[in-house]
């Protein structure tokens, strides 16, 4: 007879245990009104992933728990797994549990703790130890969780973009006590070629193990991590038999039949312009959603960084949502007035100008004894920065918007920002893109509909905090800026590595000499959407005060 599996590709909100609970429940009454067997949610859908120090708390463990028994007093005529966190003696597991008839019939705790990166399972939870494998409709079904179907080439597949073809341990376990069938939960976060990692891993795995495997994913904003969905599945061979949506929500249902899986579900895969921009359109959207902000505010320059937060905002939360403040001084170009207010009238958002010279000058003249006789440098220019930040922080206070902040990857690895100046809010919605990444993004969105003025993407990027000025004049041209941070950030390359790929040692050197002189202010930032393979947040752990510089004596 076969196996009908409703895979529930949900956003889950980390905390929130009751809702949590109430969106699997009614899942499961409409799985049972359409006669499916088997109902799968992702890892740690109960409590949310990741959920940190709330893991710390006995009385969030008891929720859970609590949470958990009630779950299993309404399941009847239908199995669900769900995961959540499991105190058992003195030790804290990450489990699943199999829920039959008000009962739990089976429980799994993750085998393969990952601790790099994002991750710090192994902060909380102790490894499990046994498989496990249950009946369903006749097929003897086994579980993983996430990291466990990586198994110990995990951490160089999600890294390197490359998969070890060997057995993962808990999946050969699970082969060997018998299972038709694998299920996998997941709480796999986004970043740029991520979902064809996934792919190959799990197709390695059921090709090694001739194994179907189901593979669900989470979808949703968490704070700096974003999860994109794309749950799928895969027969024995290795052959993808059903793939689900990207970035939304998903209750896909797939049919097992004498090792045969079949779907309706057949998304494509997206393509990296896309998939990278609609993670950041969910990771705004449920960071404010999440966070129950009314709206966000946005300093709108006339420059391409503003430009393209301002169409993520829009389309994450609609134009009524989004207000957009230009704040022009004494060196802003009429060109970047005429191109902001463009942009705000063609997306419809409400938009208003503030002169900051008046600001400017009096700040001025009351500093005018303290710095009698030095020159204007760059103190003059982080201090229309700073009555920026002021500006766009007083309005969050009077009217309880989000300030998103619109400094990229390239200018926080450099420290080319303003501490309480353009730094200043709650969210940074590039945080994570190099500058040619923003232009490459403000290209794509126009394909989708033009609003982000030409002018802007083709005129040569300045901050216009003094005269005739581009960024240039302070940093090499982006094209080997952005290189050597990718090298040097995401791949840890060395200096003498990123030399021989062909850049200039001078070049490379004050680069990576800017990216350490400058943790101070990246520790002081906004969280912002991860979406490359390390981004300035959970993964990048760096001291502040630290005399390393990347250069190894000879």
């Amino acid at each position: 007879m076969p196996l009908k599996i409703l895979v529930a590709q949900i956003n889950c909100v980390v905390g929130d245990v009751a809702t949590n609970a109430s969106k699997i429940l009614s899942i499961v009454d409409q799985a049972k009104s359409e006669s499916v067997d088997l109902v799968v949610t992702p890892e740690l859908s109960l409590c949310g992933y990741p959920p940190e120090d709330l893991l710390l708390r006995p009385d969030f463990l008891k929720e859970c728990h609590l949470t958990l028994k009630r779950i299993a007093n309404h399941i009847s005529g239908i199995t669900l797994i769900v995961g959540h966190p499991h105190r058992e003696g003195q030790y804290l597991y990450n489990a699943a549990s199999v829920i039959q008839d008000g009962q739990i019939v089976a429980r799994y705790f993750k085998q393969e703790l990952p601790n790099y990166r994002v991750f710090d399972e192994a902060r909380y939870f102790k490894a499990g130890e046994q498989s496990v494998v249950f009946s369903v409709a006749g097929v003897s079904v086994g579980l993983n969780i996430c990291e466990d179907v990586w198994g110990e080439g995990g951490r160089e597949a999600s890294t390197e973009s490359k998969v070890i073809e060997h057995p993962a341990r808990a999946v050969s376990s699970v082969k060997e006590s018998g299972a038709d069938l694998l299920v996998v939960m997941n709480a796999s976060p986004f970043h740029s070629g991520k979902d064809l990692i996934r792919r190959k891993v799990v197709q390695t795995q059921a090709r090694l193990h001739t194994l179907p495997i189901v593979f669900c994913n989470l979808i949703g904003g968490q704070d700096e991590l974003v999860f994109d969905g794309g749950s799928f599945s895969c027969d024995r061979n290795g052959e993808i038999s059903a793939q689900a949506v990207f970035f939304n929500e998903s209750l896909m249902t797939i049919t097992l039949d004498q090792e045969q899986i079949s779907s309706e579900f057949k998304e494509r895969l997206l393509d990296s312009e896309r998939a990278t921009y609609e993670a950041l359109v969910l990771g705004v959207r449920d960071y404010v959603e999440k966070n129950s902000f009314p709206g966000v505010l946005i300093g709108l320059s006339g420059g391409i960084d503003s430009a393209l937060t301002l169409a993520v905002a829009v389309d994450a939360l609609g134009a009524k949502r989004v207000k957009a403040v230009m704040m022009p001084s004494q060196f802003t170009a009429s060109m970047s007035r005429e191109d902001a207010s463009a942009m705000a009238s063609g997306l419809g958002v409400d938009y208003s100008e503030i002169e900051i010279k008046p600001m400017f000058d009096s700040f001025m003249k009351g500093l005018s004894g303290e710095f009698l006789g030095k020159a204007f440098d760059t103190t003059e220019e982080n201090l229309q920065s700073r009555i920026r930040g002021t500006l766009l922080m007083s309005l969050s206070n009077k009217f309880g918007s989000l300030v998103l902040t619109t400094g990229n990857k390239s200018e926080m690895s450099t420290g080319y920002a303003t501490l309480y100046g353009d730094m200043a809010g709650g969210f940074a919605v590039l945080k994570d893109l190099t500058k040619q990444a923003v232009y490459r993004l403000s290209v794509y969105r126009n394909t989708i509909s033009a609003c982000i003025p030409e002018r802007i993407i083709e005129r040569p990027p300045t901050a216009e905090l003094r005269a005739d000025q581009l960024d240039e004049d302070s940093l090499p041209s982006y094209e080997i800026l952005d290189a050597i941070v990718e090298h040097y950030v995401e791949y840890d390359r060395g200096v003498d590595e990123i030399v021989a790929l062909g850049y200039l040692p001078e070049d490379v050197k004050k680069i990576v000499w800017l990216i350490h002189v400058n943790e101070h202010k990246r520790r002081q930032s906004p969280p912002g959407v991860r979406v490359t393979a390390r981004g300035f947040g959970k993964d990048w752990r760096y001291p502040i005060t630290s005399k390393y510089r990347g250069l190894i004596d000879q």
